[in-house]
């Protein structure tokens, strides 16, 4: 239900502390730093105000005078890991450049685990993200499209590689999770799945896995995925 009286609010266009009184103790930047060490250690449902707090030696309630909500400080999180983005003069092959884009991404999300549950168009617009953004207009200069195309090419990239980490992470947690070995796991699945289809059930199914019965190299799929995204986007 909407809380009557509010309206939109920006945090960025908000300034750094609101009220009076002494000089501000932490910075937006102390703020987001303290937040994504927790999510780094312990998973973002372990981010909150008060953790935030614990982390920084001051009250809960001092931290709604520099972040006055949760959304907020996901966004000022997601700002803080944007900076990481290693930023490069680009050499004139869109391709490439967006390839290299795509598997730093990768690495940022691999870092920050979390990352991909706050992948969103509502945190697309912090500063350094907003330089990101240019960053990859720029590796897409010798692309001839309009800039609306190219936006939704980077869009199009980042959501590959979100969906792409996003499963491996899953899959990872799972495995943790399991009383058994995944090799056992494999084993075990991988034996059902034989008898399935050697039963005459999916004949198609049968088809594909005689022309290539594995294991996926799951490195190369990544690749191919992105290549065909930007083929779809090349001049033809």
């Amino acid at each position: 239900m909407a809380v009557r009286g509010a309206v939109p609010e920006v945090i960025w266009a908000r300034p750094e502390r609101t009220g009076r009184g002494p000089r501000p103790a932490y910075s937006r930047d102390d703020i987001a730093a303290a937040a994504v060490r927790i999510a780094d250690a312990r998973g973002l449902d372990a981010v909150s105000m008060r953790q935030v707090a614990a982390e920084l030696g001051c009250g809960t309630m001092s931290l709604y005078n520099y972040v006055p909500r949760k959304e907020d400080l996901y966004e000022l999180m997601m700002d803080a890991v944007a900076a990481e983005h290693v930023l490069w003069e680009p050499g004139g092959d869109w391709r490439a450049e967006l390839m290299r884009v795509a598997h730093q991404a990768r690495a940022l999300m691999r870092r920050h685990p979390w990352m991909p549950r706050l992948m969103s168009p509502v945190y697309g617009f912090s500063p350094h993200t907003l330089r990101y953004l240019e960053h990859c207009l720029a590796c897409l200069e010798p692309l001839e499209a309009p800039y609306g195309t190219k936006l939704e090419l980077i869009a199009m990239v980042n959501g590959v590689v979100t969906t792409y980490v996003r499963n491996e992470l899953d899959t990872a947690e799972r495995v943790r999770a399991l009383p058994w070995s995944q090799d056992e796991e494999t084993a075990v699945r991988g034996a059902y799945l034989a008898r399935q289809v050697a039963s005459g059930k999916y004949p198609r199914l049968a088809e594909a896995f005689a022309q290539d019965p594995g294991p996926v190299d799951m490195e190369a799929v990544f690749e191919r995925a992105l290549g065909r995204v930007l083929d779809a986007y090349s001049p033809h």
